[in-house]
């Protein structure tokens, strides 16, 4: 009985873990979306994975430039386990 009280309870540990942390190889590989939130007056150039880490270029934005929303999304061969991530620009 403790035996598998403990595996449980290491078993839930493993899934907060999962669930709260590591967000990128969750979304990469497990499908689910995330929120980035760029620094203010900074522009999304370019967003691209290696390995589980997430790469992201920005520039400064110009003054005609405006805030903008995009969402870099995944199309899976089968269709499952797709993420998406979206990047928020805000200027001030």
């Amino acid at each position: 009985m403790k035996k598998l009280t403990f595996a449980l309870i290491l078993l839930l540990l493993a899934i907060i873990f999962l669930a709260t942390s590591c967000q990128n190889w969750r979304v990469k590989k497990a499908g689910g979306s995330m929120t980035i939130e760029l620094k203010a007056n900074e522009k999304l150039v370019n967003a691209t994975w290696k390995d589980s880490n997430l790469w992201y270029l920005t520039k400064p934005m110009s003054k005609t430039d405006s805030a903008e929303t995009s969402i870099l999304r995944e199309k899976s061969k089968h269709g499952l386990l797709e993420g998406q991530i979206t990047f928020i620009e805000t200027k001030k």
